[in-house]
């Protein structure tokens, strides 16, 4: 008997529906069957259904002599069904990697619920995911399982059948079955839930539901809408069977208020001519099942009575109104932000006619994303070598809890923004401030830039238009006119700043101050931040950092870090940080620590004992800590191509290098990850790279720009007599930092997925 049946209905589906069932059948959770229902779907759905039977074992198709739609379908697959839990999947959508094992974990430790309830993303024709908005009503705190009276939020949830797994043995005892008609799920998974005698959920995302860009049936003209009329009569039926389940009448009212409400307002539903008899049915439901003091918010009031007294041509003219109302707001809004915009633009005149603060300096990072990088770095060596300087600090609403005590907080857009961008004597960043910016004479504008460069920037992009994008390369150079000083950590990067980015600034290689911590961080500092980010004592961290993508629409995980921590065993952890231009999660197995959000790259590298990275400059400043760092190269021929590289990093590599995500498990399950071959690699990448990244860096680019003093700065201590601090893992002893087990069981170490 298997552990799961997973049940396809298929119509007119044949572009996705291998895309689905493949979704199924590479899970790595193999105990399944996968019951594919041929709805007597015109196209070629039977013939893909009968080719993956005839490949796979577990799949069982089932061809129905006509069409019942999608509730039929779903009924015709529950009959065939011999799983232990019962799982829906349409057949345009697709489930997630390892979803079926997150969900056979999450069953067993919260022992078989009847149901469990998992999270969905949508998917756009476009590339886009977007993650459920109610994902709250899915954690996993708190006891488990639970009934719907503990948690009755999760009825906010898409009320669908392809979100949750029930057990089957709870589904025949209930003699559960899907109604023929449109809103099919509406009498299924409400009494489902409301019966349940324990409910589980999964803060997981387990199921991508396709957009499709002509939308779904639900978006289509027809009569057939009005099949929600006898969905809900269902659904009351089934609660007035049960005198138990009474109490939920006036939440269920509420919900099926809001769903009539729903299909009235989108116009492309209802056919012509027949809103006016769906709201009269509408009105006739509301008066047969309202039940006495039902609470609805204020906010639904209006919508609520209209549907309530079927007021059809109100409904309508209030729809205009408020329409009209929008686009008024908008309008209004609009002109207001324009004079905002020039009364802002007045002040920043005027305070451009004031003195110069010569004891201010203004810092901003990443497009003001937060306190951190080179300028923060700086920003932290100002209020030490330089005290008398008071600092300011530029971030979004969102990060000003990124800004440590001491600076000034500003917000971009305000005067206090303008004013210190105005009358500020230095001016610190890693990328430029806004373009109307205007350097005034005595301003002393620091570039920081952020990162040792190994794909290709400033104006090399000009043979790179699609990684150029929409790049104003004359813009670009007008900024690039307004530095006085540019940051560099090697001659590589010098060589290459001043040929990308042509000025009249000076040069100071003196290393990148964020890497300063490096060599100043303590032991007790690593275990502080491992603790704070909820590393088990005993664990080798991965910290695992990949680089944006030009060439993709969509920035997909390149590893599947799952299965990655699954393979290399319990000891192994991997922080899971995604490039700022995409967030994340990368990962969110119970190994794999999502850290996309965390303030501090520095922490990361300081927490971790092996960097695995693809492209991204943080290889550059890893290979400070002279730990061991794994490169993944998989596309690297696409990635050369759409955005050009400086050096092929596969022949000049910082570690080991994998060409697979089978080749990287190789790696760390042979120990080649931290060999000797590896530590060769490191010495000579930090030979080339790390020469000036001696813990001093922020101090002299303080005595030289803000003190004046650029005879008398420190020495640089040479590679040989430094001594960052040691990887946590580092004094386990040898085992965990040489090999990991091999995994139990016949697969090799180079499985499939």
């Amino acid at each position: 008997m298997p552990r799961f049946s997973v049940i396809v209905p298929a119509y007119k589906v044949q572009a996705y529906l291998p895309e689905c069932l493949e979704s199924v059948l590479t899970q790595s959770y193999p105990d399944l069957e996968l019951i594919a229902v041929d709805d007597r779907s015109p196209d070629a759905c039977g013939t893909i259904i009968d080719e993956y039977a005839a490949r796979d074992a577990r799949v069982r198709p089932v061809h129905l002599p006509e069409n019942q739609g999608l509730g039929g379908a779903r009924n015709a697959g529950m009959a065939q069904a011999r799983g232990d839990y019962l799982v829906f999947l349409d057949g345009d959508d697709t489930l997630t990697p390892d979803a079926l094992r997150a969900v056979a974990d999450r069953v067993k430790e919260t022992g078989e619920p009847d149901v469990l309830v998992y999270d969905y993303a949508q998917t756009f024709w476009t590339g886009r995911a977007e993650r459920n908005k109610l994902a709250s009503q899915l954690t996993e705190q708190g006891p488990a399982p639970f009934r719907l009276e503990d948690r009755p939020g999760l009825l906010r949830v898409l009320m669908v059948a392809w979100n949750k797994a029930y057990r089957r043995e709870f589904v025949e005892e209930q003699e559960f079955a899907f109604p023929p008609g449109y809103y099919e799920d509406t009498p299924w998974t409400y009494p489902a839930l409301m019966a349940a005698g324990s409910i589980a959920t999964l803060d997981r995302v387990c199921v991508h539901y396709r957009q499709r860009r002509r939308g779904s049936i639900l978006g289509t003209t027809s009569r057939r809408h009005f099949d929600i009329f006898d969905q809900y009569d269902r659904v009351f039926a089934f609660v007035e069977a049960r005198p138990e389940l009474a109490h939920w009448r006036p939440l269920l009212f509420r919900r099926m208020v809001d769903h009539f409400s729903t299909v009235f307002t989108r116009r492309e539903r209802l056919p012509r001519g027949t809103r006016g008899e769906f709201l009269r049915n509408a009105r006739a439901h509301c008066r047969r099942y309202r039940t006495k003091g039902t609470p609805v918010r204020w906010r639904t009031r209006l919508r609520h009575a209209l549907v309530h007294h079927g007021l059809h041509r109100t409904y309508r003219a209030v729809q205009l109104a408020m329409w009209a109302r929008r686009r008024t707001v908008k309008a209004g809004v609009k002109a207001a932000r324009g004079l905002r915009s020039a009364l802002l633009q007045l002040h920043y005149r005027v305070q451009l006619r004031l003195p110069l603060r010569a004891d201010r300096a203004v810092f901003a990072a990443y497009w003001n994303r937060g306190h951190g990088c080179n300028p923060g770095a700086l920003e932290q060596a100002f209020r030490s070598h330089a005290p008398h300087i008071r600092t300011a600090w530029i971030a979004r609403p969102e990060h000003q809890h990124t800004i440590p005590p001491g600076p000034r907080r500003l917000r971009p857009g305000t005067l206090a923004y303008w004013t210190a961008l105005a009358r500020s004597k230095y001016l610190v960043n890693n990328v430029n401030f806004d373009r109307r910016l205007r350097k005034r004479p005595g301003q002393v504008f620091v570039q920081t830039q952020h990162g040792t460069p190994l794909k290709h920037m400033g104006l090399d992009l000009q043979d790179h238009p699609a990684a150029a994008a929409d790049l104003d390369f004359e813009e670009l150079l007008r900024g690039v006119d307004k530095w006085d000083y540019l940051l560099s950590a090697n001659r590589h990067t010098t060589l290459t700043w001043e040929r990308v980015y042509p000025g009249g600034y000076t040069t100071l290689e003196y290393g990148y101050p964020r890497n300063d911590v490096f060599q100043q961080a303590t032991s007790a500092d690593v275990s502080r931040i491992r603790a704070s980010l909820g590393i088990p004592e005993g664990s080798v961290v991965l910290l695992y950092a990949p680089t944006h993508r030009d060439y993709r629409r969509t920035q997909r995980p390149v590893l599947d870090l799952d299965r990655i921590v699954r393979r290399l065993g319990p000891r192994f952890v991997i922080l899971a940080r995604a490039h700022y231009w995409h967030g994340g999660p990368l990962g969110t197995g119970p190994r794999v620590i999502d850290v996309s959000g965390h303030p501090s790259v520095e922490s990361l590298c300081l927490a971790s004992d092996a960097l695995v990275t693809d492209y991204s400059s943080i290889m550059f400043d890893y290979a400070n800590l002279d730990r061991p760092i794994v490169v993944h190269t998989e596309d690297w021929d696409a990635y050369d191509a759409a955005r050009g590289t400086y050096f092929d990093l596969r022949s000049n590599p910082p570690g080991a290098v994998a060409r697979t995500e089978d080749e990287l498990i190789d790696i760390f399950a042979d120990g080649h990850w931290c060999g000797s071959r590896s530590a060769q690699l490191r010495t000579a990448f930090r030979e080339r790279f790390c020469r000036y990244d001696d813990g001093r860096a922020a101090e002299r680019v303080v005595r030289h720009v803000v003190l004046g003093e650029p005879a008398g700065l420190p020495e640089f201590v040479p590679l040989s007599e430094r001594h960052p601090v040691p990887s946590a893992a580092s004094g386990l002893g040898q085992s965990p930092l040489a090999t990991v087990p091999q995994p139990s069981g016949h697969l090799p170490v180079t499985d499939g997925h």
